[in-house]
């Protein structure tokens, strides 16, 4: 039960998710805004859990762009 309690604390803000990816405030709530990064709604607060930060690092690891699909020539 307690690590289910951490789970929900740990939650990231848009301005945190911001400064983790070294990225405009702006544009990092774009990214959860069009669902590149899931969210989860409490409220009117948006929050991103943590694996999901980092499953969305772990899928752009590598590429030129952060939005996957974007821009790309095969």
């Amino acid at each position: 039960m307690e690590e289910e309690n951490t789970q929900f604390t740990n939650l990231l803000t848009g301005e945190e998710i911001a400064k983790i990816l070294h990225v405009s405030r702006a544009y990092a709530y774009q990214l959860m805004r069009q669902r590149i990064i899931p969210t989860v709604k409490i409220g009117r607060s948006v929050r991103v859990r943590p694996a999901d930060l980092e499953e969305f690092i772990a899928r752009n690891l590598g590429q030129n762009s952060l939005i996957v699909g974007r821009n790309r020539q095969n």
